[in-house]
């Protein structure tokens, strides 16, 4: 739930930043208050762990990467922003929800 909660802030954001900014500057909004979302919204409902400084700024340096990296392929390879932004979001859904789960995993217990 916490993904698609996400994936609609992000959309959110996006789409009402791209009234006042250019698209790359309303995502990149939309990526940090999503990604934060996400990171903090996660570590209470989902993990229940207490969320660090140092979990949110490797979470968010992580899932930017992707987020560039996913927006670099899709230039090389001309695709459609609405495909990428598609593509995106369901990336971000499954590695996201992965990396969430290994940096909230509590060491020790199995």
């Amino acid at each position: 739930m916490v993904g698609v909660a996400n994936t609609l802030v992000h959309a959110g954001v996006f789409f009402l930043g791209i009234l006042l900014l250019s698209q790359s500057l309303a995502n990149l909004i939309a990526f940090f208050v999503s990604a934060s979302f996400s990171f903090f919204a996660n570590a209470k409902f989902t993990f229940k762990a207490a969320p660090k400084k140092s979990k949110y700024l490797c979470f968010v340096f992580f899932m930017g990467g992707l987020s560039y990296l996913t927006g670099y392929f899709c230039d090389e390879l001309s695709i459609a922003p609405a495909f990428t932004f598609i593509l995106h979001c369901f990336l971000s859904l499954i590695i996201g929800f992965l990396f969430s789960k290994f940096l909230f995993k509590e060491r020790g217990v199995q």
